[in-house]
């Protein structure tokens, strides 16, 4: 039994001539939240048409939930455990909100008993029990998206995949939002997050993979994606002058800066200035930021 949410192994998918995912393969832990990244164009929309049974591969496997998408009754019922906003939705403006969630509640198959409760409890969850009997048709954007992520939560799902969850709403909103994903984590939830926004991303995925014509070209934690080739070092004291081992290195002060150097070498770094009799008092590893090693990954590209 594997521990993984998602895996995909070579995952692909050909509209004709058109390649629109060429060999996607990643592993997604069970109870973290996961950011999807990519340029439009990229596959991310077809990845997760593949993986909720939207569409049929042309090669490659994966599998949710335990359960391969290539084996039918085995990918249905693990379907039925996943929770689902897509980016975009339209409901009949004639119906309520609470109206909106019963028909989820029947197309999911939760117990008729259970509803109520239930529906109280997800329209809570996003800000919405005041107006769970407000007609569709005067709920904005905002509030629509709102709704959208209250059905995909219906029936405490085990997977949740979100579409550009935030897109339509303002700062307060997309704060929620924010709170409300750490909360589905604290759960033991998987959040599976397809998102254009790299600093929603960055504020509340685990793990993070950047794809790009179809692949991933990067993946990992931030702590991995974003380890930069600069530290610097305050250092007082005797300090040697050939560093050229580690990389370039300048001296401002009591400050050392070193470029070109990987992170598993500024522990060696700092014993040798220690050990030629400096004194050590602050040691700052210059990371990228998240945008930083996206454009960078997709300039290389």
């Amino acid at each position: 039994m594997t521990d993984a949410a998602i895996e995909t192994h070579e995952l692909s998918k050909r509209y004709g001539a058109l390649t629109a995912l060429a060999g996607l393969s990643m592993s997604i832990p069970r109870g973290s939240v996961f950011g999807f990244l990519g340029p439009n164009g990229a596959g991310k929309t077809t990845a997760v048409k593949l993986l909720l049974g939207l569409a049929r591969p042309t090669g490659g496997d994966a599998r949710v939930l335990g359960a391969s998408i290539s084996n039918g009754e085995a990918h249905r019922r693990a379907r039925a455990r996943i929770g689902y906003l897509p980016e975009l939705f339209r409901y009949q403006g004639w119906l309520s909100a609470r109206e909106v969630l019963a028909v989820h509640a029947e197309l999911i198959g939760l117990d008729r008993s259970g509803w109520a409760e239930e529906i109280a409890r997800v329209l809570a969850l996003v800000g919405l029990a005041e107006r769970a009997d407000d007609r569709i048709a005067n709920f904005s954007k905002g509030m629509q998206q709102r709704l959208g992520l209250a059905a995909a939560l219906l029936g405490r799902p085990e997977l949740v995949v979100l579409d550009e969850p935030t897109s339509a709403l303002d700062p307060v909103g997309r704060h929620d939002v924010r709170e409300l994903i750490r909360g589905l984590r604290s759960e033991g939830m998987t959040v599976f997050l397809n998102s254009h926004l790299l600093s929603e991303v960055e504020q509340v995925c685990d793990r993070v993979a950047i794809v790009d014509h179809g692949r991933v070209v990067a993946s990992g934690t931030f702590a991995e994606l974003l380890a930069g080739d600069t530290v610097r070092v305050k250092v007082t004291g005797a300090a040697p002058s050939d560093l050229s081992a580690f990389g370039t290195a300048d001296v401002e002060g009591d400050w050392l800066t070193v470029r070109g150097i990987t992170p598993e070498r500024i522990p060696d770094l700092v014993a040798k200035l220690v050990a030629s009799g400096g004194r050590v008092h602050a040691v700052q590893p210059a990371n990228e930021s998240l945008e930083d090693r996206f454009i960078s990954l997709l300039s290389e590209r």
